[in-house]
């Protein structure tokens, strides 16, 4: 029967990724179902990582490898799951696949750099702009370019747009706006749902400035402005003026452990800021980061490199609350006010820009499993594991690390139900 050996993974992260390889490999199919126009996930979009510290490219190349390798797995870009019918061993899944707008032979983004419509950078979340016929960035995968057809039909039949349509086709580069959504189905044995997480909505924080005052900032933003593809080459620069940033404060729980936003700890946000701390004394070894927590948590085994940072003379660590933060109208530098939890003195100092550590929110929050019997727990987590294999942060908040093995497990998991069938 068509499936009977078929593992259908949605979600092209790390955790996704690494499931379809680990199954493919074991010996079945695997089908990797991806919303993005590109796989990796959040962690593409990194500077660095955890354990090894390393640009993400570094691990996600070596999978790509792999998947390009490997002829039993099929990856699925700008596709989603509508619905999930069956039971372990025999599903149908009915994907839908929108259009990219844009047929590629070249794999090269410098074929479209005359492009005339911009949009936002989704990316670099919407820090700066990008061509809307682009690769989606350097080393994505699978390396074909993505256009926003939206964008494009509202400069339609301008003499600028008609003369770039021409000069793409002179490069074997076909536009066509006209291209409709597809649908089919795919069967399989199990599912592995790995949809990932995304950054709580710092707009909800209305004390904290975001959204309000240019130079606040999310953390994953600031995973941008580090990285050397990201919207200013690495350099740490102020959004509102482009100024080098001296003097940097780190906001912890930006609405995690609060009942009003996420009553829980994504455990890891203590040590990206360590970790971006050392971005910016790398960038600007004589910048200044002061980083303000609740509890500073650094579990397992990288207490070893919360030691190295608390040690950095320039990395200053405060147990307090920040409760408020304003914007001098002149200087646009940012200016915060909490409690210092240990004197109990008040907190009123100014710094060139600010790094809110907002908390993960697992996609399952707002877009459920198309499938019954899926349960979840008060947060949005994934908490069933009955044929549809829930991995990574669709089931907790994770480092990638933990991400890789726990996908593994998934995978194994999958491959179960596979068994004798």
């Amino acid at each position: 029967m068509a499936g009977e050996k078929t593992v259908l993974v949605v979600g092209g992260g790390i955790s996704g990724i690494t499931a379809a390889l680990e199954a493919a490999e074991a010996g079945c199919k695997a089908v990797l179902v991806e919303k993005e126009p590109y796989l990796g996930g959040r962690v593409a979009r990194m500077n660095k990582y955890f354990p090894k510290l390393c640009p993400p490219t570094c691990g996600l190349e070596i999978n790509f490898r792999r998947l390009r390798r490997n002829p039993d797995i099929t990856v699925h870009t700008l596709a989603t799951v509508e619905t999930i019918t069956g039971s372990p061993g025999s599903y149908t899944a009915t994907i839908k696949m929108l259009p990219r707008y844009v047929e590629d032979r070249a794999a090269t983004s410098k074929c479209v750099d005359d492009c005339p419509v911009e949009i936002p950078n989704d990316f670099n979340y919407g820090m700066d702009k990008v061509q809307a016929v682009r690769l989606p960035y350097a080393m994505a995968y699978p390396m074909h370019l993505v256009a926003d057809g939206d964008a494009l039909k509202k400069a339609q039949g301008s003499p600028e747009f008609n003369a770039f349509v021409e000069s793409c086709a002179s490069k074997g580069i076909q536009i066509n706006l006209d291209a409709k959504p597809e649908t089919f189905q795919v069967t399989a044995a199990s599912v592995v749902w790995a949809t990932g997480w995304r950054p709580y909505d710092a707009t909800k924080l209305d004390k904290l400035g975001f959204g309000k005052y240019p130079n606040v900032i999310t953390n994953v933003m600031m995973e941008r402005l580090a990285s050397a593809n990201g919207p200013t080459k690495g350099a740490i620069l102020r959004p509102s003026d482009g100024r080098k940033v001296n003097n940097l404060a780190f906001v912890q729980c930006a609405g995690s452990r609060d009942e009003n936003h996420l009553p829980y700890c994504s455990s890891i946000c203590c040590l990206a800021s360590l970790k971006q701390a050392t971005y910016l004394r790398d960038y600007n070894p004589d910048a200044q980061a002061h980083i303000f927590y609740i509890d500073l948590r650094a579990h397992g085994r990288f207490e070893f490199f919360y030691d190295r940072v608390r040690n950095d003379e320039k990395i200053l660590l405060t147990k307090g609350k920040i409760v408020h933060i304003t914007e001098d109208p002149v200087t646009k530098d940012v200016i915060l006010e909490g409690e210092d939890i240990l004197s109990g003195s008040k907190i009123r100092r100014t710094f060139d820009m600010a790094v809110l550590a907002t908390g993960m929110q697992p996609n399952t929050s707002l877009e459920k499993v198309p499938a019954p019997g899926v349960s979840y727990d008060e947060f949005g987590f994934v908490v069933s594991d009955e044929g549809i294999h829930a991995t990574g942060v669709t089931k907790r908040p994770m480092d990638v690390g933990t991400c890789l093995q726990d996908a593994t497990g998934a995978a194994l998991k999958a491959l179960q139900d596979t068994v004798g069938r």
